[in-house]
């Protein structure tokens, strides 16, 4: 992998990468292998967004090799998963159904115009880590998949639609993550549950996490740290994931990572404007996890309401139902 100094130099300064160069090599060399297609006169839109490309490079520290081999990964996960119909086809009340086990957009974004997430895990009481098990674990991991495509597919785009500053893609999300009232069990409990998330996240929708804040954290979050650096289980796992074993997350996304107190109003604040920063954690915005999100006003403009489904956000199109 290149240095640092690599990574600064191709910081996503212009709109989507365009005209950087090693962006240009990295589309040149996905060509080549048929990985990607570029805009042609038959078809106006190219296989790949910059900003999806962009993720990729950035998650190998813009090594061209390296990223077209996480691609080709990724490309090949979403091929024999079939992703395209999963989340086409997924069920609208099996997908509402399915977000109160996992990070929650709360509708709002931080001052960079980043989706905000809040995950309480607190919320999984008893009863609903028994309707979790009940699941077969391929239906737990294509659940993951639908939610994962959601956020790429419909909140990312209509984030990096929104007027956000600096205009920089929106290709990442900011996440609360709050430990308040979780025991050591129940985090032992859904540990397999929390590293799928994680660990897909890292390998097929690489640069997705911005900051996460770990909030509430108990006097055992150093025992919950070891295991998050404890390289993915090869028996949990495609065999894809074991080239980037280095934990749930990446380095790179670790390093994004703060714990915090009890009393993280302040930090937040810094991130994320008090009107869109949920009351329970310093902000003034009246949300809970149980809620649906609540969209800002520049959103109500543009989308009216928050669909449910398998939706898509395409800017000059608006919100594309996928059913």
């Amino acid at each position: 992998m290149t240095g640092q100094s690599s990574v600064a130099a191709h910081s996503d300064q212009g709109l989507n990468g365009v005209g950087d160069p090693v962006l240009e090599a990295f589309k040149g060399k996905l060509a080549s292998d048929g990985l990607y297609r570029p805009p042609t006169h038959h078809c106006a839109h190219a296989s790949h967004d910059d900003t999806t490309l962009m993720r990729f490079l950035r998650a190998r520290q813009y090594d061209i090799t390296n990223a077209q081999k996480q691609f080709a990964d990724s490309e090949a996960w979403r091929k024999r998963y079939d992703v395209d119909n999963l989340y086409k086809d997924f069920s609208v009340d099996e997908m509402e159904s399915a977000r109160r086990f996992y990070p929650r957009w709360t509708g709002r974004r931080d001052k960079r115009g980043l989706p905000v997430y809040v995950f309480q895990l607190a919320s999984l009481d008893e009863s609903l880590r028994k309707e979790l098990d009940a699941l077969s674990p391929e239906r737990r991991y294509q659940r993951i998949i639908v939610l994962h495509e959601t956020m790429t597919r419909f909140v990312l785009p209509l984030c990096d639609y929104l007027p956000h500053e600096p205009p920089t893609p929106v290709s990442s999300v900011v996440t609360i993550i709050d430990l308040g009232n979780v025991s050591l069990s129940a985090m032992w409990a859904l540990r397999s549950h929390l590293q799928q998330a994680s660990t897909m996240a890292t390998a097929y929708y690489p640069e997705t996490l911005d900051t996460t804040v770990v909030i509430n954290s108990p006097a055992f979050f150093s025992t919950i740290w070891g295991w998050i650096k404890v390289p993915y289980d090869q028996f949990l796992y495609p065999t894809a994931l074991k080239r980037y074993r280095q934990g749930w997350f990446d380095e790179g996304t670790r390093r994004k990572i703060h714990v915090l107190g009890k009393s993280p109003g302040d930090f937040l604040r810094h991130l994320i404007a008090a009107e869109d920063l949920p009351t329970v954690y310093g902000g003034e915005l009246p949300w809970i996890f149980e809620d649906e999100p609540c969209l800002d006003s520049e959103a109500l403009k543009v989308v009216k309401e928050m669909p449910k489904g398998p939706v898509a956000f395409v800017a000059g199109q608006g919100v594309i139902t996928l059913t």
